[in-house]
């Protein structure tokens, strides 16, 4: 017996809402997803004041508010993630591969890094942090980390750089005191990175389906909890693409959950959802 809803929500709303998704985004989304997809655009549906979702499709096929549809975008995406999640990550970025590429960019000294899909700005920073930490005489160094996602929203907040404390619970102390400062006033119980964090990265919005502005190459990119979202065609498009723009020693962290087993032969598995590039 199906639960009573505050809005009608028929199949045929649901099959265009995962074609408009699929349009504007690339992600594929299930029929396990329908649940979520109401109570998400539920919101939407409040705020407009419209009575049912047949309504709210209609707006969003007929393409005349692209500040609505901006809106759908963002809140179909999730946006789970926290500081150094994935810690193994970061331990191989400090310990392995960023004495890597201090040896073969000795030369040049420059280092490209791309978070893809980075939310609200957890994971650029955790990066920033590692690299100035690890990166030998990095002050001497051209470092540009670029951070992108498909969600405004979050992006504003990414830019910001202002964090409750408990969402930096799991950074030690000592790190926490060299890479933010406390906030006052109204900022009181926030954290904000520190202009030397801000420094490294560029926050920019970037639909994956689109064009790429960038040229690359790129010695790394985190594209992780992303590909989850994508059917394996999408997969294999994002894969070669991603691959283009990596340099030849280039590595790809994607999430625990993911895997490119049938997807992709440019890349070689080594170990623990970190990949290099095959040359």
């Amino acid at each position: 017996m199906a639960l009573e809803r505050e809005f009608q929500f028929s199949d045929q709303d649901f099959d265009t809402i995962r074609k408009l998704v699929s349009q504007h985004t690339g992600i594929s989304l299930s029929s396990a997803k329908r649940g979520m997809v109401y109570s998400r655009l539920a919101r939407r549906l409040r705020r407009l004041g419209l009575d049912n979702f047949s309504e709210y499709c209609k707006l969003l096929v007929s393409g005349e508010d692209q500040t609505e549809l901006g809106m759908f975008t963002n809140s179909i995406t999730t946006n789970l993630t926290s500081f150094f999640r994935e810690s193994h990550h970061f331990d191989y970025l400090a310990n392995q591969l960023l004495p890597e590429c201090a040896s073969l960019n000795k030369q040049t000294r420059r280092l490209r890094i791309w978070s893809a899909g980075c939310s609200s700005g957890e994971e650029p920073y955790s990066i920033a942090m590692t690299v100035l930490e690890n990166l030998p005489e990095s002050n001497n160094w051209d470092i540009k980390i670029l951070a992108t996602d498909l969600d405004t929203s979050v992006l504003e907040k990414a830019k910001q750089g202002v964090y409750p404390e408990e969402r930096l619970s799991c950074i030690d102390n000592q790190k926490r005191r060299r890479w933010f400062k406390n906030g006052r006033g109204e900022n009181a119980g926030l954290l904000q990175a520190s202009p030397d964090l801000k420094a490294l990265i560029t926050f920019k919005q970037l639909n994956l389906m689109q064009d790429w502005p960038m040229q690359g190459p790129f010695d790394i990119i985190f594209c992780r909890n992303v590909l989850i979202y994508f059917d394996k065609p999408t997969q294999r498009v994002l894969m070669e693409r991603y691959a283009n723009l990596l340099a030849d020693h280039g590595r790809l962290f994607i999430g625990h959950s993911e895997t490119l087993y049938r997807v992709t032969e440019r890349f070689k598995l080594l170990g623990k959802t970190i990949y290099r590039k095959v040359a």
